[in-house]
């Protein structure tokens, strides 16, 4: 019989690509990685690691492993998930990976809920880039992911994971207050061809968010100046609210505040969508059940408080 664990290491080995990321993920140390490996291969009989340079490499005979551990540990997920399912009772922890706006709008809420409602459930909520996170989530790291799907700009897809959609979000030009430097505000409707000479601030290159905001620019006949890059939205805001920038926000970085930037609606009113991902195997878990529908339920109400344009 072989043994799941090590096959587990096997695996991870094939997600994440050298055993220190292993053993960092496995709060394992690297020999210990490398040891159980090296009796992986003496209980089934052939080689599954070469050395390439530094790094080391699966078999061919490594990948079938591989194939049947990743089905093994699905089944497993599975019964976990369904014992835990006969139980009606959300306990046990939680992981939860969310992206800075949402943390900020609808983290606190479910939270609170959770507490009130599933006292004996722990979550526990790391910030993390939507893509970085559902990556992530499918290689076990987090349970649930909170992301975000951009016009145009598809979110990755694991198989294992499923995709239940949380809210809509709408896109909108944010510029400085009227008289502010920076501003180009006047009596009548503000497009985004006119801000074709402003300073941007946008996310750094990568995001999602970036891609978006360059091609509507773009779209708009002009390439943004983005002189400044910060994945902070708070830092985003408060460089449009001081005119020094201007920028292109998802509504629901208002929720629960006001704000002295102008908000302008784009043509055709363009939104990004807001959902969650989990382990197929693991969506019938009690806890996770309650966790989406805190979430489900929080931003239905936000939706109704956000900023109105």
């Amino acid at each position: 019989m072989l043994d799941v664990r090590r096959l587990r290491l096997l695996r991870e080995l094939a997600i994440r690509g050298t055993l220190a990321e292993v053993a960092a993920a496995l709060n394992q140390s690297p020999s210990s990685v490398s040891q159980q490996l090296t009796q992986l291969e003496k209980e089934v009989g052939v080689a599954l690691l070469r050395k390439s340079g530094r790094r080391v490499q699966l078999t061919p005979e490594a990948e079938i492993l591989v194939e049947h551990t990743t089905a093994v540990l699905e089944r497993l997920e599975l019964a976990e998930s369904d014992l835990a399912a006969s139980l009606e009772s959300a306990t046990g922890v939680v992981r939860i990976a969310v992206f800075q706006s949402a943390a900020l709008a609808l983290m606190p809420g479910a939270l609170t809920l959770l507490a009130h409602e599933h006292p004996q459930l722990r979550v526990e909520m790391t910030q993390r880039e939507p893509e970085t996170a559902l990556y992530e989530t499918w290689a076990r790291d987090f349970d649930i992911v909170i992301a975000e799907q951009y016009p145009g700009h598809a979110a990755p897809r694991y198989p294992e994971l499923d995709k239940v959609e949380l809210t809509t979000d709408g896109l909108r030009l944010a510029v400085p207050p009227a008289g502010l430097r920076g501003s180009r505000a006047t009596d009548t409707a503000v497009t985004l061809a006119d801000m074709a000479g402003a300073a941007w601030v946008m996310e750094p290159r990568g995001a999602a968010s970036r891609h978006w905001a360059e091609q509507a620019c773009r779209r708009a006949g002009f390439e943004p100046d983005v002189r400044f890059e910060t994945a902070d939205l708070q830092a985003q805001i408060r460089l449009i609210e001081s005119g020094n920038a201007v920028g292109l926000m998802p509504d629901l970085v208002w929720t629960g505040r006001g704000t002295t930037a102008q908000l302008i609606t784009l043509e055709g009113a363009p939104q990004r969508t807001i959902f969650t991902s989990v382990r197929r195997a693991s969506a019938r878990r009690p806890a996770i059940l309650a966790c989406r529908d805190a979430l489900a339920r929080t931003a239905s109400k936000q939706a109704a408080a956000r900023v109105s344009v």
